[in-house]
């Protein structure tokens, strides 16, 4: 029995390899006209053209929503490891499928000085959408901007998130102080 459905099985798939790689002819015909067909063309024509086609798949990357979004309203996220509002502000982003700049300006002098150019002042998380800047994490006001930008609510279907921040190394042991003794 089992030997009956594997010999089905590679009939099948033999079978249709023809539907996965398909040709297609293109020429004119002896009134001018352009003639599409899966058939080869009549002998009498010289200039025929052969297409070949593997197929058809769908394209997956950036939605049009979020593309035209991106180009209107570019968001940019100024944050450091400043900790629980920081990490909030990031993952509402990426869960949301923004694209978005992130600069720190810890380490980076230029984003220090755009962010004080910007808010007067040096903390952080800030978002800019487009000209619009929301000092703080506060979720409702950063879904806000987002929605009224035309940003989706949640990212595609089978997006791979950015990889996650390094974590904060442990703190290094004293080796010079003595270990506990158990009493």
């Amino acid at each position: 029995m089992k030997l009956g459905h594997i010999l089905i099985s590679v009939w099948l798939v033999a079978a249709s390899t023809h539907l996965a790689a398909a040709q297609l002819y293109q020429w004119k015909d002896a009134q001018g006209r352009m003639v599409y067909s899966d058939q080869p063309p009549p002998t009498s024509i010289k200039a025929a053209q052969q297409k070949s086609f593997k197929g058809n798949y769908i394209e997956v990357g950036e939605t049009y929503a979020a593309r035209t979004a991106r180009e209107k309203y570019p968001v940019t996220l100024y944050a450091s490891d400043c900790g629980a509002p920081c990490n909030q502000a990031r993952q509402l982003l990426v869960d949301r499928g923004v694209p978005f700049s992130s600069k720190d300006p810890q380490t980076s002098p230029e984003a220090q000085a755009e962010l004080h150019k910007l808010t007067g002042r040096l903390s952080v998380p800030v978002l800019t959408v487009g000209s619009e800047k929301i000092d703080g994490y506060e979720t409702s006001q950063w879904q806000a901007a987002l929605d009224r930008a035309g940003y989706p609510k949640s990212a595609p279907p089978g997006s791979k998130p950015p990889p996650a921040a390094n974590p904060a190394p442990p703190p290094a042991v004293n080796p010079a102080s003595p270990p506990a003794e158990d009493q």
